[in-house]
């Protein structure tokens, strides 16, 4: 792990701390404080204004890398339950790389498995459309039993 990414993991943990937090309103506190020293100028005021925006823009980049991380991490568990259950079907491993275009095409095509599983009030039971469907079908009696 570089430099980089260690400064970037310590700072997202500790940004997220109860210091930081207790850093931060006592930062504010301070400030409305010297304010009557200050006369309330607009030098008083731009002080708040360039720390608070020079903070919020290297947050949001420590967020996004943290989210980011975080959902890498979620993909690959998520593909290793995929590989791992029998029967599982593997089409989807990759979904967070199609386009925006496709994954509605895909949510469409999932529709039927929705709306089976809402009406079986089950939704472990089955873990794809085809199985789905079968099943839908010999729980109605719509279908006949192999």
């Amino acid at each position: 792990m570089g430099f980089a990414e260690r400064f970037a993991r310590t700072a997202t943990v500790w940004a997220g701390s109860s210091w930081a937090f207790g850093i931060a309103v006592l930062t504010i506190v301070i400030w409305a404080a010297a304010g009557p020293m200050f006369h309330y100028s607009d030098t008083w005021q731009l002080v708040i204004n360039t720390g608070t925006t020079i903070i919020t823009f290297l947050m949001v980049f420590l967020i996004q890398r943290s989210q980011n991380n975080d959902s890498h991490a979620v993909h690959l568990k998520l593909n290793e339950l995929v590989a791992a259950i029998k029967g599982a079907s593997n089409r989807l491993i990759a979904a967070e790389d199609l386009s925006e275009e496709d994954v509605m095409i895909l949510a469409r095509h999932y529709e039927p498995l929705v709306e089976h599983a809402t009406k079986d009030q089950s939704l472990t039971e089955s873990h794809s459309i085809e199985e789905a469907a079968e099943r839908h079908e010999v729980k109605t009696g719509d279908g006949q039993s192999s």
